[in-house]
């Protein structure tokens, strides 16, 4: 059985690969970016369909999306806390660069969950298409 600290690490090393990264997760499993909601985006995807969809959709705006080493902080064979930066360029040509702060839960060899925290401005100003002007008030 898989420790959630590789899991974590097979997940951030497969991101670019949206089925391959999908695959680690539970049927059920869902990952969750709370930030994102006051972007007014969808702050949590759930089972295989939501998540692909959601790495597809990323990977589609940032084709270059690819998580630097990790800087693990707690490890537990269940649950692994560890922040890990993107330096990217969107399709557009605008710079991605985002510090995300995760927590993985695992059971059965499979992510259960994957939250993740990250800068909602510098995601704005990346990914909508007027930046910080189209935040939702």
């Amino acid at each position: 059985m898989r420790r959630a600290r590789e899991l974590l690490q097979t997940y951030l090393d497969s991101v670019g690969d949206a089925d391959a990264a999908t695959s680690l997760l539970a049927p059920a499993g869902a990952v969750e970016l709370p930030y994102l909601a006051s972007l007014g985006l969808s702050a949590r995807a759930q089972g295989h369909t939501e998540i692909r969809a959601l790495l597809t959709n990323l990977l589609a705006v940032v084709p270059d999306f690819a998580f630097q080493p990790p800087e693990v902080f707690i490890d537990t064979p269940e649950q692994v806390f560890a922040e890990y930066a993107v330096h990217a360029t969107t399709a557009g040509g605008r710079p991605f660069e985002q510090l995300y702060a995760g927590r993985l839960v695992a059971a059965n060899d499979k992510i259960v969950l994957l939250r993740e925290s990250l800068d909602p401005i510098k995601t704005a100003r990346a990914l909508l298409p007027n930046g910080v002007a189209d935040i939702p008030t």
